[in-house]
């Protein structure tokens, strides 16, 4: 009973790959709150019991259940804690829009924090670089070449670059584009890097 529950909610995200989001564990996390809560309901009814009564017997299973309480603290923060970290990485990765799929592992107070981090991160880099802001999810690690050859994986449409040309992005067509411009559909699959 004592913390395996909480300690369950760690191994799961223990067990899932660095980069990926399992479902959020409702059901696990009421668990371990409802147990926090018979815990600190006991501990309440034995303290009153061991002031009115003095029954120093009763010390040593507060204080157990007083240390589970606080490891079932530790392990339910570090889990909600890790998740939000790993949705904070979805964003540089993925972008403003999530896959379906992401989203669908995410609790509704998960998307809520993503929508404020992403509105958050847009108004900073809004207030670098001038007018147009700065993007500064774009390169993450410096480029060896300001072009790329790129192979469209889905019909896209028109495409603009920061000439003005437009470049008509079909399905198998292959494009030699600005790095920066693309970065963003290589993310979200629509493109993929054609290595030489």
């Amino acid at each position: 009973m004592f913390c395996e529950k909480a300690m369950e909610l760690v191994r799961e995200l223990h067990r899932a790959a660095e980069g990926r989001l399992p479902a959020f564990n409702e059901d696990g996390l009421r668990q371990v709150l409802e147990e926090m809560k018979a815990l600190y309901e006991q501990n309440q009814s034995d303290v009153n019991e061991a002031k009115s009564s003095g029954r120093g017997d009763l010390i040593p299973t507060i204080k157990f259940r007083h240390c589970s309480l606080l490891r079932n603290q530790r392990c339910t923060v570090a889990y909600l804690y890790d998740r939000l970290l790993r949705i904070r990485a979805l964003r540089w990765e993925y972008g403003s829009v999530l896959p379906s799929a992401l989203r669908f592992h995410m609790s509704a107070e998960e998307m809520d924090w993503f929508n404020r981090y992403k509105k958050s991160l847009a108004t900073y880099m809004r207030s670098l670089g001038g007018d147009e802001g700065l993007d500064i999810t774009q390169d993450m690690k410096p480029p060896k070449s300001l072009y790329i050859e790129v192979r469209c994986l889905k019909d896209y449409g028109e495409f603009e670059v920061e000439d003005g040309t437009s470049v008509l992005l079909k399905k198998n067509s292959q494009h030699f584009l600005p790095r920066w411009k693309c970065e963003q559909l290589i993310r979200q699959g629509i493109l993929e890097h054609v290595l030489s």
